[in-house]
């Protein structure tokens, strides 16, 4: 794949994330870009933007140099690599597999030396940040790949992303987006934790947050889930749902376990976003956690 713009771009999972990123690849990369997803609505709107609609993922698959996964689990992805007429019986040498999932790392490993078998390229790039920044093209991604493979895709990414690393062999994608998550979402306990607190103790939500935002306490989490979801009770559904945080922060505590390592902060998180689950709150946005902290004893 020398030249990016020659490439034919293939691209499976139009979800939250998946059509934002494809719309921008269509729009910047000068590619042709052929997609399939299960659900009709994102294909219908990314045809306006040249997006070819193809029938099966197994037919992106074989008709594209790069192909880009973008779904719900590390679990659906191996599962359509490996199914019967899956991604591995199509892939073929020089080919390039682009994972944005977060998955486990050692399945994306796995998956690499199966696609290797083949003389195909098998990447992470799991990505971070908002729908809306999927849409502006500001995501971060972290990439898992070998130098030379990063340069030849990093053309692609960047037309969806602004912020581009390049973190160590595949899997070191994995790695730095599952821990992303786990600080994140260790964050977000903390700040729900200073709310409750000190609305009991008589101080104003908006003042606190305002002021830890002025000292050390300050975060992007503060002033994102914080101030524009935790203060104002805000929790969406389409967001990034409990479920889905539940599922990244399972891959972190496997990852803290494989490794040694006593990850008991996260170990917190996970018993909360159980109870969410429990109270059905599961597919609102996973700050709802702060909802559980009011008037314990």
């Amino acid at each position: 794949m020398s030249n990016v713009k020659q490439a034919v771009i293939g691209f499976i999972g139009l979800g939250v994330m998946g059509e934002p990123i494809c719309r921008n690849l269509a729009r910047k990369s000068g590619a042709k870009v052929l997609a399939f997803d299960l659900a009709d609505g994102p294909l219908q709107r990314l045809a306006v933007d040249g997006v070819e609609r193809q029938s099966s993922a197994i037919e992106v698959m074989a008709k594209c140099d790069v192909v880009f996964l973008s779904l719900p689990s590390g679990e659906v992805v191996a599962q359509l690599c490996r199914q019967e007429h899956g991604l591995l019986t199509a892939a073929r040498p020089g080919q390039i597999v682009i994972d944005l999932s977060t998955s486990p790392v050692d399945t994306t490993r796995e998956l690499e030396a199966e696609f290797a078998a083949k003389q195909t390229k098998f990447v992470d790039a799991p990505v971070a940040r908002t729908r809306a920044a999927a849409e502006a093209g500001t995501l971060a991604v972290m990439v898992g790949a070998a130098p030379d493979v990063f340069e030849q895709i990093k053309p692609l990414i960047a037309t969806f992303a602004s912020d581009i690393a390049l973190c160590g062999p595949v899997g070191c994608g994995q790695v730095l987006k599952i821990l992303n998550n786990m600080v994140l979402f260790e964050t977000v306990v903390a700040i729900s934790e200073a709310k409750a607190i000190g609305e009991k103790a008589g101080v104003d939500a908006k003042v606190l947050f305002d002021t830890l935002s002025k000292g050390s306490a300050d975060s992007f989490a503060l002033r994102n889930h914080g101030m524009k979801a935790v203060l104002p009770g805000e929790f969406p559904e389409r967001a990034f749902s409990v479920l889905y945080a539940r599922k990244d922060l399972k891959y972190a505590l496997k990852l803290a376990q494989e490794t040694g390592v006593d990850a008991r902060g996260a170990r917190v998180v996970d018993q909360w976003f159980a109870q969410a689950i429990e109270a059905g709150l599961g597919e609102q946005y996973h700050p709802v956690i702060s909802r559980l902290m009011i008037n314990k004893h």
